[in-house]
């Protein structure tokens, strides 16, 4: 019976399209944004293993994953393609999450995974994460244009400062997640297909109302805050414009000057948006 089974066990190629499309999309339903993760951490793993070991994907074999070649990949992450610790270990995370699904179907291959599955994660040092005083934040925020860009980033920071939500989220909200009744919030779908409603402050909803007003032409399933094509901005979208607005506070705070601002930045502000010092600022 165990002959039998080693026998049948699938191929490689087998085992990683079971992987992502009968584990992860259909019997675990994992959110998009995971899968395209181990996508990519896969494909970078098979063209290094490619590379190293002179086999393509289709000829790999589970035993020629050896904790040898998965550290030689994630020094190559770090060295060659200047990947922070963070991203080393998402990458491993990864590919450990395939190797424990095909350690359950193929037997002859379970010592050569249990080796691999040895490979620890890498510590790292997470960096206190900096902050924006209100003042900061208001002059990047700024006041918005008369151009549509002008005003959609605008409203763009505001819902970030308002909400401390991430920037996923933000770029994920649809002009049915807002609700601008007497009491207007805004629908976030975060990591983990977490759901809250966040309350917009008066100003801010004052703002989307506008927005929307202008913009007749987005239905309820378009992206609130689209790029000139009508899809949803991205992240390199957001820290571009989110760059250039600090670039313009800086004239009004010097202080910019020398900070990195990034998302986060306003995500964890220690005067949390709520309060009604910062309330009380954008109203």
């Amino acid at each position: 019976m165990a002959d039998a089974k080693i026998a049948h066990a699938p191929s490689f190629p087998a085992l990683v399209r079971q992987f992502f499309v009968d584990y992860l999309l259909n019997q675990r339903a994992i959110s998009p944004n995971t899968i395209a993760s181990y996508r990519d951490a896969m494909l970078l793993f098979l063209d290094f293993a490619h590379q190293r070991l002179g086999k393509p994907p289709s000829e790999l074999r589970l035993v020629d994953i050896s904790p040898d070649l998965l550290l030689a990949f994630l020094d190559d992450l770090e060295q060659r393609r200047s990947n922070s610790v963070h991203s080393r270990n998402l990458r491993l995370t990864a590919l450990r999450a395939f190797l424990k699904f095909a350690e359950h179907r193929d037997v002859a291959s379970l010592q050569a995974i249990e080796q691999a599955l040895g490979v620890p994660m890498k510590r790292f040092e997470r960096p206190l994460l900096g902050f924006l005083t209100r003042e900061e934040m208001l002059a990047v925020i700024g006041e918005p244009g008369s151009t549509w860009t002008s005003q959609r980033d605008h409203l763009l920071l505001t819902l970030l400062y308002n909400t401390g939500a991430r920037v996923s989220e933000i770029i994920a909200v649809r002009v049915a997640d807002v609700v601008l009744e007497a009491a207007a919030y805004v629908h976030l779908h975060g990591k983990g297909r977490k759901q809250r409603a966040i309350p917009l402050w008066p100003a801010t909803a004052r703002e989307a109302r506008a927005w929307l007003r202008r913009n007749p032409a987005l239905r309820a399933e378009a992206p609130l805050l689209p790029n000139r094509e009508g899809h949803a901005m991205t992240r390199y979208n957001v820290n571009q414009r989110l760059k250039l607005a600090v670039a313009r506070a800086a004239e009004a705070q010097p202080s910019l000057a020398k900070q990195h601002v990034f998302p986060h930045c306003i995500r964890h502000n220690p005067e949390s948006p709520i309060m009604p010092s910062a309330c009380s600022a954008m109203q």
